[in-house]
């Protein structure tokens, strides 16, 4: 017998078809093992060892796996052929050996670049051992990004409390979005005017010319400054002679686009289809994952995440047979077409993405996908079709034209081209020259020496003209446009740009609005916060050249230890260089990098950081647990507060006093809208401590009214008693959104607007799901994974949880970490009995030593600590402690702690605010 692994069940189900009963195929759902979010679980003091933790899901697969593996012959590893595909092998092989089944067992790594039987036989022939170099250059990456993320991100919550996170290339692809915008809030624009000409030749045609030189100069685009300067030139053209000084034309060729890379394909697909990065790589793992055709379930494409261009000599034969078939002969090139990859990384320079059958035409496949799989489908294959195309061919014009009058001559110019041959064009065009008139701008036949007049081109235009214009600034990153900069920089990896991206709009950094990654105060603070204190680590050679490290990694050139090893002692320096910056310190640096955004300067000149209630007092950013504001340096005397990014004395500000909608008919008091400083919001009436509600997401200030603010004020309502109990389900807005809430269970409703129409059936509904996923009253207990029974000495339930830092089992108060690679499922009474002495004992002796008050509160923290390492879901009673304000402090920093989540490259952190 036969176990072959694979990442999904998609594709186990698939090739477990195609090898027969011989082989059984089990899937590991990704990723088996991954570093514990917690500090600690990389260690560079012991060569940088690394704490893998085991999922609860993860160990029942792993068991599945192991139970198959131990009873079978061989042990096939058959996970992507790219770096993470390499890594989950290398997991489950380091589990599996763990777990001591793999003795006598023969053991290969096969790897296939499509998922159809005829490449997933040959990859059987032709097995390998596992690549160790790739398997480094996977340690050495999740190492860094992990080490950057726990160390930075912490830096990150003390001096800029609200901030979320940091990573290693999220925060580089960060400063890339903020660096052009503010480009585009300091640009200047440059006034320039054009001038052309309509010319008609002796035999009538028409067309236009442009100015090219003046008065013996050279005139370019932005040469001619004002409208004087213009006017001048108009009106010499309008008196002056026109012939013809040459006439050029030459063929010229244009070759297709190679196939595409993963870095192509998410650009053609924004362009092209406005799908975003993650939904491109969704749909591509669906078709390369496979459809069912006709009962039979094959890929449809090839690996979607490489660098390669190439496309196998099969593949490029089928190719030139349908373009044969389709267009015709002479849109087959006479040799082959060979592209070579650009790409520094060697581990991802696999096959190009293509289809796997180029004879299955989208139109053949559309009946069995769905309106985006279809599209992407179209797509890959025109690209891959085009690429094997015979060249359009060209012919460009250029007629340059001499005009005399008044004492001057100027020079004029007109281009043009037209197709002689469309080949490629006439299936795939980028869509980079969607917008270029190439091949649609015909000149008329005029020869040299020829006279022309001048004359309006649409009969309403007079013969010269001039038009003004005024430079613009860069365009904001779409998606497409910041993938493409990523790639030429050499900043990450195409597999990672989706996630990348999708990390910055997470953190809220980002919002994509009209397709434009538009940067947002708390990403530009970031931002600003690393160029200040960590410019190194945001430089883009930097970052760069530790990529192309962890290729020569790959490549065996490199070792992964001495990597780390450099850029730790580096980046650690730098970390304990700032601990002791004081916040204020933080706060003038920010000051002075973002002046030009959060103080614009006011068009009567005055000072854009002089405070408008106190007039005495300075404008500064200030930070909270909320994020950023602007507010008086002269706090608490002067309480000004503005939003960040709205210039002084915008409608709505604090410093415009509140909107007043009316009367509240059931009170008289007075109801109006204001802006603070976590932003807008309604309140009733003036008194000392006024009842005030803060608007929702996705509710706008301009659109509120008396009827939505008092919706507003007057929420929590009641929804009405639950059926089963008869107490009160309530519904309102809270910090995680609309919800309805009873007994201490929350259940989230789908829009704010639903928290005023909710009716006693939905929201028990709602309540019911959430309960059945786990979710209750806050302190309630978790379902356990499994139920031991009575404890044989002392009595009470003993179960098995899963915690956030791994399994444990628990009794009365006593919480026991399971030992590392035993399953919960296989734990039995006498284990869980022995674990828990153990634990109970420990605490039982800690408890028994009385100290001061105030050491006990150091003793907890450290208490803390320990648990945090040992991976512990830990209850603890409520006690005094000596100093309020210590207490505080260790629960803010081990909350921190706990909340990070080092799962993807970035570290993820969701801070509730």
């Amino acid at each position: 017998m036969n176990v072959v692994i694979v990442e999904s069940p998609a594709k186990a189900k698939t090739i477990n078809k195609y090898l027969g009963s011989d082989y059984t195929v089990l899937a590991s759902y990704g990723h088996v093992r991954d570093l514990p979010p917690k500090d600690g679980s990389v260690k560079p003091d012991e060569d940088f060892a690394m704490s893998w933790q085991v999922d609860s899901k993860s160990q029942k697969r792993l068991s599945e796996i192991a139970s198959a593996v131990k009873d079978a012959d061989r042990l096939i590893l058959a996970t992507d052929p790219d770096r993470e595909g390499e890594a989950i092998s290398w997991h489950v092989l380091e589990v599996l050996q763990k777990k001591r089944v793999l003795k006598d067992k023969q053991i290969e790594r096969v790897v296939f670049n499509a998922i159809t039987k005829k490449a997933i036989l040959e990859a059987m022939d032709n097995p390998r051992q596992l690549d160790t170099p790739l398997v480094d250059a996977y340690l050495a990456r999740r190492a860094l990004d992990y080490l950057v993320g726990f160390t930075l991100s912490p830096v990150l919550w003390r001096k800029l409390p609200g901030a979320r996170s940091a990573g290693r290339v999220q925060s580089v692809a960060l400063r890339l979005i903020c660096d052009r915008e503010m480009e585009i809030e300091t640009f200047n624009p440059q006034e320039y005017w054009s001038i052309f000409a309509g010319m008609k030749t002796p035999a009538g045609d028409v067309f236009q010319a442009g100015l090219t030189g003046y008065d013996g100069k050279k005139i370019g685009r932005l040469d001619v400054k004002t409208g004087e300067e213009a006017g001048a030139i108009k009106t010499m053209l309008e008196s002056a002679s026109f012939k013809v000084d040459s006439v050029a034309s030459k063929p010229a060729k244009r070759n297709p686009a190679a196939p595409f890379t993963t870095s192509t394909l998410q650009q053609e697909a924004s362009r092209k289809l406005g799908f975003s990065a993650s939904r491109t790589m969704q749909v591509a793992q669906k078709l390369y994952e496979g459809i069912s055709i006709g009962g039979e379930t094959s890929g449809l494409i090839t690996y979607m995440r490489t660098d390669g261009v190439s496309i196998a000599g099969e593949a490029i034969a089928a190719a030139r047979s349908v373009i044969g078939q389709d267009f015709g002969d002479k849109y087959v090139p006479e040799k082959p077409r060979a592209y070579s990859s650009k790409a520094k990384n060697a581990q991802e320079a696999h096959e190009a993405i293509r289809p796997t059958d180029l004879a299955r035409r989208p139109k053949d496949v559309a009946a069995f996908l769905d309106q985006d799989q279809a599209k992407l489908y179209e797509l890959i294959w025109k690209r891959t079709m085009a690429s094997q195309m015979e060249s359009a061919v060209l012919e460009r014009t250029t007629i340059e034209i001499l005009a005399d009058g008044s004492g001057k001559r100027a020079n004029l110019r007109a281009t043009g081209s037209v197709v002689r041959f469309d080949g490629f064009l006439a299936l795939y065009q980028e869509s980079r020259d969607d917008d270029d008139e190439e091949g649609s701008k015909r000149l008329p036949a005029v020869d040299q020496g020829a006279a022309l007049t001048a004359t309006s081109i649409d009969g309403t235009a007079e013969p010269i003209n001039s038009a003004q214009h005024f430079t613009t600034p860069p365009p904001r990153y779409t998606e497409a446009s910041l993938v493409k900069k990523m790639e030429e920089l050499g900043i990450g990896r195409p597999s990672t740009y989706a996630s990348t991206l999708q990390t910055l709009r997470d953190r809220e950094y980002v919002e994509l609005e009209k397709k434009q990654l538009v940067p947002q105060d708390k990403g530009r603070i970031v931002t600003a916060f690393l160029e200040s204190f960590f410019r190194r680590y945001v430089e883009f050679d930097f970052t760069a050249s530790l990529e192309e490290q962890l290729d020569k990694i790959s490549a065996g050139e490199l070792s992964w230890l001495d990597v780390l090893k450099d850029f730790w002692t580096a980046f650690s320096g730098s970390v304990d260089e700032i601990k002791d910056l004081r916040v204020a310190e933080v706060i003038d640096s920010l000051n002075e990098l973002l002046g030009p955004h959060i103080f614009p300067e006011k068009e009567d000149g005055t000072d854009p950081r002089k405070c408008p209630a106190c007039d005495t007092g300075k404008l500064s950013l200030k930070v909270s647990r909320w994020g950023a504001f602007i507010g008086c340096e002269n706090y608490p005397e002067c309480g000004y507060t503005r939003q960040l990014g709205k210039p002084s004395g915008e409608e709505g500000e604090a410093d415009d006093g509140p909107k007043v909608f009316g009367e509240d008919p059931e009170t008289g008091m007075e109801v109006s809208l204001r802006t603070g400083r976590f932003g807008p919001y309604v309140q009733l009436g003036n008194e000392a401590k006024p009842k005030r509600s803060s608007l929702p997401k996705g509710w706008s200030a301009a659109d509120m009214d008396l009827e939505k603010a008092l919706q507003l004020l007057s929420l929590p309502r009641e929804v009405g008693e639950h059926p089963e109990d008869g107490k009160m389900i309530t519904a309102g807005l809270g910090r995680y959104g609309p919800f309805v809430l009873h007994d201490g269970t929350y259940a989230n409703l789908s829009s704010p607007d639903e928290v005023f129409s909710v009716g006693i059936n939905r929201a028990v509904d709602a309540l019911a799901e959430k309960r059945a996923k786990g979710g209750g009253r806050r302190g309630a207990a978790a379902t356990p994974l499994k139920e031991l029974g009575e404890h044989p000495s002392e009595g009470g339930p003993v179960n098995v949880y899963d915690g956030r830092y791994g399994p444990y089992v628990k009794h009365g108060k006593v919480n026991a970490t399971l030992p590392k690679d035993t399953a919960p499922e296989a734990v039995t009474m006498e284990q869980a009995v022995e674990l828990i002495a153990a634990k109970g004992g420990t605490k039982k002796k800690a408890a028994a030593k009385k100290t001061p008050a105030k050491k006990t509160t150091a003793k907890k923290t450290t208490s803390k600590k320990a648990a945090a390492k040992d991976g512990e879901e830990k209850t603890t009673s409520k006690k005094p402690a000596a100093k309020k304000t210590a207490a505080k402090k260790t629960t803010a920093k081990s909350a921190a702690k706990a909340e990070v989540d080092a799962k993807s490259e970035e570290v993820p952190w969701d801070d509730p605010s």
